[in-house]
């Protein structure tokens, strides 16, 4: 149990929201009590598993996509953190990694997994949303994954996007699609100009 109260320290914190047992060895645990050290935390409710093997002592839903490492928010959550959409979403995780894709849940709430090849994880930067800096894509990159992952754009929230939108981006980042991606992208951005 001497080892409890480091680990709290470091894992706690906004910097490292998420852990895996094996980091605990960093610590100077040992392979087979750190293993137990996460059934203890769990089974006391201190910390919540996220995914296999990934773990966190928040309860913040924000953390979730640390879990899925390299990743971004994005799609119609990227809207809401960005502030052009008033209406709340369950995060949506944009990974490289190979996961399985679709609906989790974390402490009962929903988020979802998108999972997208290396060549197209381009376009976020961080947002600092209460306590954590988190990857979000940007406004060009959202509108392409949109249309990539057959995404729906509501209708009203349309013609601000368009307006807010940096052509020159938005055409520098379609350039690395084909063609029926690209032009669909440009179909939706010139219809409701």
């Amino acid at each position: 149990m001497k080892y409890i109260k480091g680990i709290r320290e470091r894992f706690d914190s906004p910097n490292f929201p998420v852990f895996k047992a094996r980091e605990l060895r960093t610590m100077g645990v040992g392979t087979e009590y750190s293993k137990r050290l996460v059934h203890i935390l769990l089974s006391r409710k201190e910390i919540t598993r996220i995914t296999r093997g990934v773990y966190t002592f928040h309860s913040n839903l924000n953390v979730v996509g640390f879990a899925f490492a390299p990743f971004y928010y994005g799609l119609e959550d990227a809207l809401r953190i960005r502030g052009l959409s008033g209406q709340g979403t369950n995060p949506m995780v944009v990974t490289s990694r190979n996961v399985r894709a679709g609906i989790r849940q974390f402490k009962g709430s929903n988020y979802l997994v998108f999972r997208i090849d290396k060549r197209f994880f381009f376009g976020y930067d961080l947002v600092k949303v209460g306590n954590f800096w988190l990857p979000v894509s940007d406004l060009e990159k959202t509108v392409i994954d949109m249309v990539h992952f057959n995404g729906m754009i509501r209708d009203e929230l349309l013609p601000g996007i368009i307006k807010a939108l940096d052509r020159k981006r938005l055409n520098d980042y379609l350039k690395r699609y084909k063609p029926s991606l690209r032009n669909k992208v440009l179909d939706l951005v010139k219809a409701k100009r």
